[in-house]
């Protein structure tokens, strides 16, 4: 099931951004085998990011357990690993060697700031990638210090989602040249695309490089949050003159106070404004008159609220997984959908499976076992 049957893909286990990669591949119907330092036998189902894979427990400190690996890579359309730069290298699995091996590999790579520049070996977290690519400090109140947008923008959006964009174009070049390649990912480098919609208004003179003053950080008073009569939270994006209006009409905010929509220098007022607005009446009732409305309208839902949305209940958007809640595969597909993905394996659980399906005899298993190297 899902566009990616037929794609087998080695992934290093790691923290974060790496595992999220390998379960967007996963859910899409990819064999992703994941390479964990240790097993257990207890259930994994909590870590999302496990989903639909298998899990092998290397000792990649021993040479055995390098070279069991690079068998696995042999067979493999694509590595991923998230080490800092030139461990993979120290551990005897770099992409030299493995391509050496498998000429047709895509390694991918993904690291915050990169595999080479000044602050290529240091370590960070998505806080300090962001803040370096220029993101972190367009997110915020005027005259306040920068918000962390939780890690979803340097680890997520410009680490997974451009390794899983990194890997699909190597594979596909792949294909024409028999020649694999090595993919490296920076969250700085990918949060900085992430901000090209603000490049592009800065160029054009629209947006001031401070934060809190602008169309889209929460000063427009027609692109914000607010809290209602039972102190929860709407959001608001009326930003086309049509919607704004639609939204003036059912509001019933009239002309002289909320016109000339785009005269920034009224926006902190009108904000104020409908600030106590939106306090008249409770979340629920805000739904009933705006929601599924082209006022640009959403409640503001919680973790636990937002499965339980009719639109996402109708969508199926989140699914249950042995007990756990999480997001569903997306995106969707018109004739190869994604399955229903399978819970997190215990680690080292797939270890003897893996190794038959690649050949291994049940005495090589046996061996490696007492070896220590299937740990």
């Amino acid at each position: 099931m899902g566009p990616l049957k037929g794609l087998r893909v080695i992934e290093i286990e790691g923290l974060g951004p790496a595992p999220f990669c390998g379960m967007l591949l996963a859910d899409m119907g990819a064999e992703v085998i994941s390479i964990t330092r240790k097993s257990s036998d207890a259930s994994r189902a909590e870590r999302i990011s496990e989903r639909g894979k298998k899990s092998v427990a290397l000792n990649l400190k021993s040479t055995e357990g390098v070279e069991t690996l690079l068998s696995l890579c042999d067979t493999a359309d694509v590595l991923i690993e998230g080490f800092r730069p030139g461990v993979a290298e120290r551990l005897g699995f770099g992409p030299e060697v493995c391509s050496a091996r498998n000429p047709k590999l895509v390694y991918g790579r993904m690291t915050g700031w990169g595999q080479t520049g000044p602050l290529a070996s240091a370590a960070g977290h998505d806080i300090n990638y962001i803040a370096l690519s220029g993101a972190l400090h367009g997110m915020g109140r005027k005259g306040e210090k920068p918000v962390p947008p939780l890690n979803l923008v340097g680890d997520f959006g410009g680490g997974s989602m451009f390794l899983v964009m990194g890997i699909l174009a190597a594979i596909y070049e792949a294909k024409n040249s028999g020649q694999g390649q090595v993919v490296d990912v920076s969250m700085v480098e990918g949060a900085a695309n992430l901000m090209h919609l603000m490049y592009t208004f800065l160029a054009e003179g629209t947006w001031q490089d401070e934060r809190g003053v602008n169309l889209l950080d929460g000063a427009a008073h027609f692109y914000d949050t607010y809290e209602t009569a039972d102190g929860k939270y709407v959001s608001i994006g009326p930003i086309e003159p049509q919607f704004y209006a639609l939204f003036l009409d059912l509001v019933g905010l009239d002309q002289d106070t909320f016109g000339n929509q785009n005269d920034s220098a009224s926006w902190e007022k009108k904000s104020e404004l409908l600030t106590e607005v939106f306090k008249q009446r409770s979340r629920d009732e805000w739904c009933e008159l705006l929601e599924g409305t082209d006022v640009c309208f959403a409640p503001v839902l919680s973790m636990l609220e937002a499965p339980l949305h009719p639109h996402n209940v109708e969508r199926k958007t989140f699914l249950e997984l042995e007990g756990v809640l999480q997001p569903a595969p997306a995106p969707r597909f018109s004739r190869t959908p994604s399955a229903v993905p399978k819970a997190p394996r215990a680690a080292g659980s797939d270890s003897e499976q893996v190794l038959r399906d690649s050949g291994y005899s049940e005495e090589k298993i046996a061996e490696l076992r007492e070896l220590g190297v299937l740990v």
